[in-house]
């Protein structure tokens, strides 16, 4: 693998969703944790984020969960991860959970999804990192997001090339060949910048 030990994901903290999204999920935590690759996620034990990251370790994988003070008072954390990491707020969670990876992986999710999704991608386009973000478009999900980007391209407020900073992938099977064959990150986030 490409220097890719440990992979963001980010995913719906909601179990409301399709039953092909949950399933998407524990394949995606089991692959990951066979391909020795470690899962870094926003720590809670709910919706899609519980499913990967109960399916990883299920599996024998490392996964380190990073959730903020006040999501672990409400008792959503995950006590079951590798190592559970408690940050002062959102911003930090956030900070720390692209500092301590080497690729982000999108699964279906809500607003805080997109968030994480478009602050990322964002980094990467000022050149803050250049590390790979792969959005798994299950059953066509993210349809709307590439839809979206393009047209910000065709109407010149992102340049052509910023296409070329997501890439989409159809299924689960796809993501770990994926990172295989992307190139190896070469520099670090830097938290001065972020």
């Amino acid at each position: 693998m490409s220097g890719i030990g440990t992979v963001c994901v980010y995913c719906g903290s909601s179990g409301k969703g399709r039953e092909s999204h949950r399933t998407a999920a524990v394949d995606l935590g089991r692959r990951l944790a066979d391909a020795g690759i470690r899962l870094v996620y926003g720590g809670g034990q709910v919706g899609l984020m519980g499913l990967i990251a109960n399916s990883a370790i299920d599996s024998g994988g490392t996964v380190i969960g990073i959730i903020p003070n006040f999501l672990d008072e409400l008792e959503v954390g995950n006590t079951r991860c590798t190592e559970l990491i408690r940050t002062p707020n959102m911003h930090e969670r956030k900070s720390k959970m692209a500092e301590l990876s080497d690729a982000f992986v999108i699964l279906p999710g809500g607003l805080g999804t997109l968030d994480e999704t478009f602050e990322i991608l964002t980094w990467r386009q000022l050149g803050l990192h250049d590390k790979p973000i792969v959005v798994v478009d299950v059953d066509g999900y993210w349809a709307p997001l590439r839809a979206m980007v393009t047209h910000m391209a065709n109407e010149r407020y992102t340049a052509p090339e910023h296409l070329d900073l997501l890439t989409f992938v159809d299924t689960v099977e796809d993501v770990v060949p994926t990172l295989s064959a992307a190139p190896a990150p070469t520099h670090p986030i830097d938290s001065k910048w972020t």
